[in-house]
């Protein structure tokens, strides 16, 4: 069904009601959301209106007053993390968090080479800038219980990279899950967990409480607890599931080592294999 074509600033528009429960990847307006519609329920993606694209925020609330949606219009402005500006970002969160001091651990040998006030400050993957160090260090581990976060000394280190990962129950957009993976336990298909973020081609797995294995094709740098693994197949986004177990990484397969350390971004509820 077309809806009426609207012109902004020499612009038209056309803004498509969606009539299938599904999220297609790569439409204009649908590149830089897809992350958030995965959790979206099926009734409320049948009765909404896509691409808003380039059409501003006023632009928008017009068409809510328009059709009297005044909980859109009283909804008050949000602001994510990432819109602090530039600032000290560690300076900033500690304006509102406890420190909890802990120590940066190299992974190669358990060497303490720091010390840091919280180890929520780090996300994997990022450099960790040590005292008294030139070289550069990169996250590779925290663990929220002892406080301590595990570092590497190279920005592509085997440590930061694994293929297996598993998430909490998934939230499946047209199918609740897909047939193809009802009927043969797994399938095919990609994911990401950050935005903009190449498909990573890789098999799901799927465990009877819902929740599945990811098994990559090939090892990602940095996964992370707390994310939401998000997937696709054929362009179409098919839902997601939030990252609760990281396999072990390829620097601790290389090792040989029987019981690898697992990350750990604080206490909390893990699955059993």
């Amino acid at each position: 069904m077309l809806w009426p074509q609207v012109t902004m600033h020499g612009h038209p528009w056309r803004m498509r009601k969606s009539s299938s429960r599904s999220t297609l990847r790569g439409q204009k307006g649908f590149s830089e959301i897809d992350l958030k519609l995965e959790t979206v329920s099926q009734d409320a993606l049948r009765r909404t209106i896509f691409p808003l694209g380039e059409l501003t925020k006023d632009f928008v609330k017009k068409i809510a007053a328009e059709n009297k949606l005044h909980h859109v219009l009283q909804k008050k402005e949000s602001m994510g993390i990432c819109f602090i500006g530039k600032r000290d970002f560690e300076k900033f969160l500690l304006q509102y968090l406890q420190p909890r001091p802990g120590n940066f651990i190299s992974i190669e040998d358990n060497k303490v080479l720091g010390k840091h006030q919280g180890w929520f400050l780090y996300t994997l993957g990022q450099r960790a800038r040590i005292g008294g160090l030139k070289e550069p260090w990169y996250v590779v581990e925290k663990d929220g219980v002892k406080g301590d976060v595990f570092v590497a000394p190279h920005v592509d280190h085997p440590a930061l990279f694994r293929e297996l990962l598993r998430t909490s129950r998934v939230h499946w957009i047209a199918e609740e899950p897909p047939a193809a993976l009802v009927r043969d336990r797994m399938m095919e298909c990609h994911f990401r967990f950050r935005h903009q973020m190449a498909l990573v081609p890789c098999v799901l797995t799927l465990n009877q409480d819902g929740t599945v294995w990811v098994t990559a094709v090939k090892a990602v740098r940095a996964l992370t607890l707390g994310q939401f693994a998000v997937f696709y197949k054929e362009g179409e986004c098919l839902g997601s599931g939030k990252i609760l177990r990281l396999g072990p990484s390829a620097y601790t397969l290389q090792r040989g080592q029987s019981r690898p350390r697992v990350a750990s971004q604080g206490p909390g509820p893990d699955p059993a294999p």
